[in-house]
């Protein structure tokens, strides 16, 4: 997810609890970190994106997200549908689409092949739910 979009939150603050909660979530991966750990991230990821534009609070989001869930496969489009969004806001408006797609387009290159019918079953099936940032 490029950082989970980052650079978006960056361009607005220099807070740096979203960067902390993806540095926690891959700790965590390891072993490294508890999911009491995580969490606290992830709510500290999300506080950070309040009352700033939507890409960076997108973006924020998008981090929380990702620590929050990650021991949760069924809450593993969150994410992906933040740093989504992200993309599109920070676009300008008759852009928006076009970011979206290509946001889209960037992640899903991005899956492993053991895992890429999953994953996009799961968009398919959950689209409607992550605010239909899935439709091609």
């Amino acid at each position: 997810m490029r950082g989970a979009r980052l650079p978006l939150f960056r361009h607005e603050s220099d807070d740096g609890r979203p960067a902390e909660a993806l540095r926690i979530g891959h700790a965590w991966t390891r072993g490294e970190a508890t999911m009491r750990d995580a969490h606290n991230a992830a709510f500290q990821a999300n506080a950070a994106g309040r009352g700033l534009p939507e890409p960076a609070r997108f973006a924020a989001l998008s981090a929380g997200q990702a620590v929050a869930v990650a021991h949760v496969a069924a809450h593993d489009l969150g994410a992906a549908a933040y740093a989504i969004r992200a993309a599109a806001a920070a676009a300008p408006e008759p852009e928006r689409e076009a970011a979206r797609v290509a946001e889209l387009r960037w992640q899903r290159d991005l899956l492993p092949p053991e895992v890429r019918d999953l994953v996009l079953d799961d968009q398919r099936r959950r689209n409607a739910i992550c605010w239909d940032v899935f439709t091609d």
